[in-house]
């Protein structure tokens, strides 16, 4: 692996590119917020907090926007949208980068999360809005991968992990405020304010923050580098199979009907050949170091947005939780997971990485175990948001540290690319365990609850539950295993 330190771009003198901006001296010993780096370290993170914020006010204003615009029938596309176009964007973002800079892609992910954003909010009908929240996902594809570019051109290795703790820390405020401000928002302005107001929020960040990129992280890695052509239009290939897969997939996910095994069937012919291609080779069968962290983060990611999606599901139509209570159960886990964050990125915990990681998944499984005891009448509610705070401790400790052993397993020129990988993993094991969880789901009855009051015949499955939870638990051991191979074997 290549330390990028500040002033060093990763390559000798002789083949830097000339056209890229030489960083400045950095104060030996000086932190993210120090005179090098401190106006890119709050642009990025403002950047980060910004999207925490779109992230979980559009969740609350969804079903108010499905219902005006008569849309309620798509509403799953409207999320799914978003999720395809970002897989493509993802894949675009790592090749971007590698062969110009993230300043580029960092840029147009930005503007097209931005147009994404207009588009929905001022859409008349249901397919326009779905249409811009395609939009807002190729931007938002593009924007998380150059951020990960940006942290290992920029910063040192010494600091990686504390900037990636301060994307983590981004998103506690807007877990808890997030909700009760586009809540209000909706309601005495319209939802339509949610989605128009954030794009004006964007330009101090970007301000803020391109300068700095262009000044620490821009240019081509090397100057004259000869690039693989054929192999980078090969990976946009596979990038439109992945999404165009993925699409198919959860099309037939959320249409259990015999008909839709034909589009599953071509989601997965699609999806299956693209991925093998677009990750490690050795991802599958966790082969020792980037293959395994890159794994590592999909079963990670997977197994608890699963569990973690059918939470307020569960609260609300088996224990009688009014849905802004249910969502409030899960508000203290967005701080025990920037306190998981906050701790991996401790200089003293550094020789003990991979083992705080597999600490993490075992947590993180047993609180997904423990999440259904709920379900239990003599079990007070409460009990969920504890045992959800130190799962969510655990995410801390594994999703951080895997984005830290990323970057410090990749070489200058092939972060663009490791990065997106890392990001496939992660949304298409959300897509792939969603989708299983959702069908044991209705297979158990689960789809009737949402038409049911809780304690009503026809509203109480607990075993629905059961069949999403534990399943998802077993996949989180799995990840904990995996956690003993992300070390990159001696050579």
């Amino acid at each position: 692996m290549t330390s990028l330190e500040p002033g060093d771009t990763g390559v000798a003198a002789d083949t830097a590119d000339a056209d890229a901006p030489r960083p400045l001296a950095a104060v030996p010993g000086e932190g993210v917020l120090g005179r090098s780096y401190r106006a890119l370290s709050i642009g990025i993170v403002s950047v980060v907090l910004l999207i925490a914020f779109e992230a979980t006010a559009v969740a609350t204003a969804m079903p108010v926007a499905a219902r005006e615009l008569d849309g309620v029938s798509l509403y799953a596309f409207a999320f799914s949208g978003y999720f395809t176009t970002s897989l493509f964007g993802m894949v675009l973002a790592g090749q971007w980068s590698d062969r110009k800079g993230p300043l580029g892609a960092l840029t147009a992910g930005i503007a097209a999360f931005a147009a994404g954003l207009l588009l929905s909010g001022t859409a008349g009908v249901m397919w326009l809005f779905i249409a811009g929240r395609a939009v807002q996902g190729l931007g938002g594809g593009l924007v998380i991968v150059a951020l990960y570019v940006v942290v290992g051109r920029a910063y040192p290795e010494r600091l990686r992990a504390a900037i990636m703790a301060a994307f983590a820390a981004s998103w506690v405020v807007p877990s808890v405020v997030g909700p009760l401000a586009a809540g209000a928002v909706t309601e005495q302005l319209g939802w339509r304010w949610v989605f128009v107001g954030i794009p004006v929020l964007v330009v101090f960040p970007l301000g803020l923050a391109l300068p700095q990129i262009r000044r620490l992280a821009g240019g081509a890695v090397k100057k004259g580098e000869r690039r693989d052509e054929r192999g980078d239009r090969r990976r946009i290939r596979l990038a439109l199979g992945i999404s165009f897969g993925a699409g198919l997939l959860q099309f037939a996910a959320q249409d259990l009907r015999w008909v839709s095994f034909l589009p599953g069937l071509l989601g997965v012919a699609l999806l299956v050949p693209a991925v093998l291609g677009l990750l490690p080779r050795g991802t599958y069968r966790a082969a020792r170091g980037l293959p395994s962290v890159v794994l590592l983060r999909g079963v990670a990611a997977g197994s608890f947005i699963a569990a973690e999606s059918f939470i307020p599901l569960m609260l609300v139509t088996q224990r009688g939780l009014s849905p802004t209570m249910a969502g409030f159960s899960l508000a203290a886990g967005g701080v025990t997971w920037a306190l998981g964050s906050y701790v991996q990125a401790r200089p003293r915990m550094e020789p003990y990485r991979e083992r705080a990681m597999t600490y993490g998944m075992v947590v993180v499984a047993a609180s997904i175990a423990a999440a259904p005891a709920v379900l239990i009448d003599a079990v007070p509610v409460w009990t969920l948001a504890v045992v959800w705070a130190f799962g969510c401790f655990g995410m801390g400790l594994v999703i951080s540290s895997a984005s830290v052993l990323l970057l410090h397993l990749s070489a200058p020129e092939e972060t663009g690319a490791n990065s997106a990988s890392l990001q496939i993993s992660d949304a298409l094991s959300n897509v792939v365990l969603l989708a299983g969880g959702g069908a044991a789901f209705a297979a158990l009855g689960g789809g009737t609850v949402a038409h049911a009051s809780a304690g009503s015949a026809g509203g109480s499955h607990p075993g629905a539950f059961a069949a999403v939870f534990l399943p998802m638990a077993g996949v989180a051991l799995v990840g904990a295993w995996v956690t003993t191979r992300v070390r990159a074997a001696s050579s």
